[in-house]
């Protein structure tokens, strides 16, 4: 399973960026899907999470509002868009993926959880 990011740069804050993760290997309805995020020196960060489906989202409390996670199972692809970017939004984005198994949605704010990842993409925001 190869998961690939991309959509990431540098950006002004109050800026828009839509990230995308396009997974290959397996069928993308199976899994799971999340973002996480991490800033140099610090550990990595539940962002948001969604169902096979797509139908049940779950986000970072302190992240509601100005993101947004969508997934096109025909693409094999997910999807963060964040708005009203800040400074402190700097850091890697990955995605990754897990199968769904009994109590997953309970776990997924977990980066443990998720058995495949991403390379990483970095998202720099200027103020």
């Amino acid at each position: 399973v190869q998961l690939v990011e991309s959509g990431g740069g540098s950006v002004q804050a109050g800026d828009s960026l839509r990230l995308s993760c396009a997974v290959s290997g397996r069928s993308f309805s199976d899994f799971v899907m999340g973002w996480f995020r991490q800033a140099p020196g610090m550990d990595r960060d539940f962002v948001a999470a969604i169902s096979r489906s797509g139908g049940r989202t779950y986000y970072a409390n302190s992240l509601k509002g100005r993101i947004t996670i969508s997934r096109d199972n025909s693409k094999n692809t997910v999807y963060l868009q964040m708005d009203s970017l800040k400074p402190e939004d700097t850091a890697v984005y990955y995605c990754a993926a897990v199968l769904e198994y009994t109590n997953i949605y309970t776990r997924i704010y977990n980066h443990r959880s998720y058995d495949y990842w991403g390379q990483g993409t970095l998202v720099t925001v200027s103020s």
